[in-house]
């Protein structure tokens, strides 16, 4: 094997390209596949492959894009399988197509050029890098032409206008090898309004340039509504229409060129790239229906054709506004710890945003922080809202009531140290609210060491909505994984939030969708319980109600906890400028960023941090000021993090009692003092109360709290000992269930997304509809056969 990679390499430091071809040549094949590749490893101790690790694999083609293939060698590459072996294998395996990816080629493309989305009159500049035996030649084209000049690695092109746009691809060459680059689009935006915005450094960040613009229209007419953005890669586009997404609807314009009454709606636009998302105005789209009506007397009307239209718009219900409470309690101090609450709260706080819900999001709350935080749930209610409350933790059910347990609930708890549900529906009831949910990721088992029997006299009212993440007496799973991944309740209930349907038609598809999953099938099943008497949905269009002043003084108070400092920029005396940032990953959890800006010439050395913290928020100091997000313990909110920072996370921002004042410490060293220690410069910052601890969530619990509601005794339950917490029910807590669901290196190396990179002659996800025909003209105007 002289000609092919060195055999010592591990396999898990191979190329992205190498393992893309690879797994693909491992996946479609079925008699020497992935399977057969395993029969052969599991048969060489070094790297034993079980059976239980074939089904893990197997699972994998469940997932969107998804590659057993690639789990198998990540297994492999976890226990030290080299190339050399990896070949071996390959070869017994006889499959020759496979082995054939491990060789080295002889010119290889290092950098793509990237698809890009920019203004008329801006530079244009795509980029691509070979290395060969020999020197590399470069040429471009432009669809099927080449562009003029274009022999070399860059392509530059000042002022781009319009006629620029288009997809581009590069060929190189070195003596005998060629390769083709990826394909890239190149997106022109001619923009006559800045919106405010200079776009004259992207930067690669994602930058909106054109907003859609609401219209009136009558039945028959074309509606057009258009948006952009600015980015590298160039951005991706799903129209929306009542906060449902549309099919084929991926284009910056969206085109219906005869309408009808049902295409009226609000629409909006999601625009991504690389990990970015953003989102357009929300504007509204009016159809009035043109319907002829008769006349018996033509002397009434002006027309002498006896006709005229009238205009009639079909009745819709609606909400006078719509909130949500999201707890998810994952860090308990007696009892099991969880994982997937974190990641729940955050993607369904995403996607309840986009219906239009003002949404308060929180992590780990005790018993006094969550009744506070359903007292502020409450304010925000009145007639004709539309509440929610989702929770995510440890629960039980006793006497068909629903406990919520805090973070810090003793072992074992009762009644009087948990939430009950039905007496927060009751106070919920007296709101005169237009509908009710509550969406339970808990267990339902009876709970044995309470025996008091709750007195909740609820009203006799419609629009209530239940939907339990497993049946009365059963427990509810999260996935046993490394990684933060879904439960299984909001594994699938995300896929459904959107649609434009009844609320319990959503939750039972849901159902539907839980019942074909193998991992809890027989275990876990989404029970729905509903007294709803009309056709509510969470898409509903928001009509503010008669009490306008009630409703914004609500929407204040919700306002509170959402309201991120200021971002600034410190001075200092030795000539250093820094930015501070913030971000909110959830209600109380916020994100602090440094970032220097500007330093002298002559500083070799420069960091900023931030320290001594408030003791009410219990900073882990060795979790502070880290270089990456995930260091801090970022992990959902990381792609949207600016780039080059020192990063901290503060949670439990509910339990901050005054200001939150820290200290900003710049070190530096000069190069004319190379010897000596960095020079310390300091700046106390005081950002007020950020987020949630604006509402005072630690005080102790009204008097008026939903605490007041459930007609039982509340003293403080005490902590048995030992000999009693022995007898502990295990199953009164969401229990983890061991299938393995690992993200993208999860087990320790990270192989990329084979469902996204491009083929050798591949296309940007982003063409157009005619781009296949693109590549044909341009492959036959080169003579070229694809491969």
């Amino acid at each position: 094997m002289s000609d092919t990679w060195d055999r010592s390499t591990k396999i898990s430091s191979l190329k992205e390209t190498v393992l893309r071809k690879l797994c693909e040549v491992l996946d479609k094949s079925s008699i020497r596949g992935w399977r057969k590749l395993g029969e052969i490893v599991n048969n060489d101790r070094r790297f034993e492959v079980s059976s239980d690790h074939m089904e893990m694999c197997s699972l994998r083609v469940l997932e969107v894009g998804g590659s057993p293939s690639l789990m198998l060698l990540r297994l492999m590459g976890d226990r030290g399988c080299t190339v050399a072996h990896l070949s071996d294998y390959l070869q017994t395996l006889g499959n020759m197509e496979a082995l054939q990816c491990l060789k080295p080629q002889a010119l290889q493309i290092l950098l793509q050029p990237l698809s890009v989305a920019l203004l008329c009159g801006h530079n244009l500049r795509l980029s691509c890098l070979a290395v060969g035996k020999s020197a590399v030649q470069y040429q471009w084209f432009k669809s099927g032409e080449e562009v003029p000049g274009g022999c070399s690695p860059d392509l530059l092109i000042s002022s781009a206008q319009l006629k620029d746009a288009g997809f581009y691809i590069c060929r190189v060459n070195s003596e005998d090898a060629f390769e083709f680059s990826q394909w890239a689009q190149v997106d022109v935006l001619n923009v006559g309004v800045s919106y405010g915005q200079s776009y004259h450094s992207l930067d690669g960040r994602l930058k909106l340039a054109i907003q859609p613009q609401s219209q009136q229209l009558r039945a028959g007419e074309g509606l057009h509504l258009e948006c952009g953005a600015v980015g590298r890669p160039i951005p991706r586009y799903q129209w929306h229409r009542n906060g449902a997404p549309l099919p084929n609807a991926t284009k910056r314009k969206l085109l219906i060129p005869d309408v009808a009454l049902d295409h009226a709606g609000r629409y909006r636009c999601e625009i991504s790239s690389s990990g970015e998302r953003m989102w357009t105005n929300e504007v509204d789209v009016s159809i009035t229906p043109r319907i002829r009506v008769k006349v018996s007397e033509p002397e009434e009307v002006s027309e002498a054709t006896g006709e005229y239209f009238l205009n009639s718009l079909p009745e819709k219900l609606y909400a006078t506004d719509k909130v949500a409470l999201l707890i998810g309690n994952l860090s308990y101090q007696n009892h099991p710890q969880l994982k997937a609450p974190m990641v729940d709260v955050y993607e369904l706080t995403n996607l309840l945003r986009q219906l239009n819900f003002k949404v308060v999001s929180l992590l780990d709350l005790t018993e006094s922080e969550m009744r506070n935080a359903v007292d502020e749930f409450l304010l925000l209610l009145h007639k004709g809202v539309y509440g929610l409350l989702y929770y995510a933790g440890h629960g039980y059910e006793n006497y068909g009531n629903s406990f919520m347990v805090p973070v810090d609930a003793p072992n074992p708890y009762h009644s009087a140290n948990c939430l009950c549900v039905q007496s927060i529906l009751k106070l919920m009831q007296e709101k005169e609210t237009g509908l009710n949910v509550f969406l339970l990721d808990m267990c339902r088992k009876r709970n044995f060491h309470d025996d008091s029997t709750p007195n909740i006299v609820l009203r006799v009212t419609a629009n209530i909505v239940f939907g339990y993440a497993t049946c009365q007496d059963a427990e509810a799973f999260e996935l046993s994984s490394t990684s933060f991944i879904n439960g299984v309740f909001v594994k699938f209930l995300k896929k459904r939030l959107l649609d434009d349907e009844k609320i319990t038609v959503v939750l039972d598809r849901v159902a539907e969708d839980m019942g074909q999953f193998d991992a809890t099938r027989g275990k876990q099943a989404l029970e729905i319980r509903s007294s709803l008497s009309e056709r509510r949905a969470l898409t509903d269009p928001i009509v503010p109600g008669d009490s306008l002043s009630l409703a914004h003084v609500h929407s204040r108070q919700w306002a509170k906890a959402h309201e991120l400092p200021e971002s600034t920029c410190l001075s200092f005396d030795c000539g250093v400028q820094i930015k501070l940032g913030f971000a909110a990953e959830f209600s109380n959890v916020l994100v602090i960023y440094t970032h220097i800006i500007k330093k002298p010439v002559d500083m070799t050395f420069c960091q900023a941090h931030v320290t001594d913290f408030s003791q009410d928020l219990d900073v882990d100091p060795k979790e502070m000021n880290r270089e990456t997000p995930e260091e801090t313990g970022i992990y959902l909110l990381s792609s949207s993090l600016p780039q080059h920072c020192l990063y901290t996370r503060l949670s439990s921002l509910q339990k901050l009692r005054e200001e939150l004042v820290f200290t900003v410490c710049l070190q530096g060293t000069f190069a004319s003092m190379a010897e000596d220690p960095p020079v310390h410069w300091t700046r106390s910052v005081d950002i007020g109360k950020p987020l949630i601890a604006r509402p005072d969530l630690h005080r102790p619990v009204r008097r008026n709290s939903c605490l007041q509601t459930c007609l039982m005794p509340h003293s403080p339950c005490h902590s048995p000992g030992p000999e009693h917490r022995a007898h502990q029910a295990p199953d009164c807590g969401r229990l983890f269930l061991d299938v393995s669901e690992h993200a993208a290196g999860a087990c320790g190396v990270t192989f990329g997304d084979l469902s996204s990179s491009p083929g050798r002659f591949s296309i940007p996800i982003e063409a157009g509809d005619d781009i296949n025909e693109v590549q044909t003209v341009f492959i036959n105007s080169l003579q070229l056969q694809p491969q």
